[in-house]
C-alpha cells in the first residue's frame, strides 16, 4: 500500500514539483499567520507556548496526511470528495475574502489555553489536508500509484521544510502582495476541476452511466501558468507596503516561528 518508486524526472514531473513548491510556500505562509491571529487573545508567554502546540501538530498531521495519500490515489470515490473539499476551499477563500482574520480572531477570544491549543491543531488539520489533496490531484491518473505517491511525499517534505527554513521568505511575499494568496486558490480551484474530471472519468469505469470528460495535460498546464502569470502581474501591482517594511514584517514573524520551533524541540 505505501511502495515507493521514483518517477521518471521529465517536464511535467517537474512542473508539478515546481507548483507544490509555490503551493506548499504560500499555503504554508498563510498557515502560520493564521496561527498566529488565533492565539492574540492569550498572554505573551501562553501565545509562544500555543504557537508551539501547534506547530508540533502541523508536522505530525503533514506526516500522517502524507501516509493516507496513498488511499485517495487509489480509491476513486476518495478522489471525488478531494476535488469537492478543493473546489469548496477556493470558493470560500473568495467568498470570505476580508473577514478571514476578523473570524480567526472570533473563534478564539475568550478561549482558554487548551481550548485554543485544540483550535490550532483543527485549522493545522484543515491546511494539512489541502496540502496533500492539491498534491495528489497534480498526479496524472495514469501514472502509476507507487510514482504518484513519491511525488506527494516529496511535496509534504517541501512543505515541512519550507515551514521550517524559508517562512520568512513567503511571509514577505504575503506581507508586500496579499493578493499573492489570491493566485494560490485560484490554483487550487483549477486543480479542483482537474480532480473532479479524473473522478468522473475513474467513476465512468465502474458506472458506465456516469457522464465522463477529459482534460488534456496540455491545457491544464496552460491554464495553470495563465493563472500563475496573470494573477502574479496583478496581485504585484500595489504593494501593500515597502519591501523594507515587508521584510521586517517578515522577518518578526519569522523569528517567532523559529523561537517556536526551538521550543518545540526543547520539550
Amino acid at each position: 500500500m505505501f511502495g515507493l518508486e521514483l518517477p521518471p524526472f521529465n517536464a511535467e514531473t517537474w512542473a508539478i514539483l515546481g507548483t507544490l513548491v509555490l503551493l506548499e510556500g504560500l499555503l504554508s505562509a498563510d498557515n502560520a499567520l493564521v496561527l498566529a491571529v488565533m492565539v492574540r487573545h492569550l498572554a505573551v508567554d501562553l501565545q509562544r507556548k500555543a504557537l508551539a502546540y501547534g506547530i508540533g501538530g502541523a508536522v505530525v498531521l503533514r506526516i500522517l496526511g502524507v501516509l493516507l495519500a496513498s488511499y485517495v490515489l487509489e480509491y476513486w470515490w476518495l478522489r471525488a470528495f478531494g476535488a469537492l473539499y478543493l473546489a469548496y476551499l477556493a470558493i470560500s477563500h473568495f467568498v470570505k475574502k476580508g473577514h478571514n482574520e476578523a473570524e480567526g480572531v472570533g473563534a478564539a477570544k475568550g478561549r482558554g489555553f487548551w481550548a485554543t491549543v485544540v483550535l490550532l491543531n483543527l485549522t493545522d488539520l484543515a491546511f494539512s489536508v489541502d496540502s496533500i489533496l492539491a498534491g495528489v490531484a497534480l498526479i496524472p491518473r495514469d501514472m502509476p500509484p507507487e510514482q504518484g505517491l513519491t511525488i506527494v511525499v516529496i511535496g509534504g517534505i517541501i512543505g515541512l521544510i519550507l515551514m521550517r527554513f524559508a517562512a520568512t521568505v513567503f511571509l514577505k511575499v504575503l506581507n508586500r502582495y496579499p493578493a499573492m494568496d489570491n493566485v494560490a486558490y485560484a490554483l487550487v480551484g483549477w486543480i479542483a476541476v482537474k480532480l473532479g474530471v479524473e473522478t468522473l472519468e475513474a467513476a465512468h469505469e465502474v458506472y458506465p452511466w456516469v457522464p465522463t470528460f477529459h482534460m488534456p495535460q496540455a491545457l491544464f498546464w496552460t491554464v495553470m501558468a495563465a493563472i500563475a502569470i496573470i494573477g502574479t502581474f496583478l496581485a504585484t501591482r500595489k504593494p501593500a507596503m515597502s519591501e523594507a517594511e515587508a521584510e521586517a514584517e517578515a522577518h518578526r514573524e519569522g523569528v517567532d516561528l523559529l523561537e517556536t520551533d526551538e521550543q518545540i524541540k526543547q520539550h
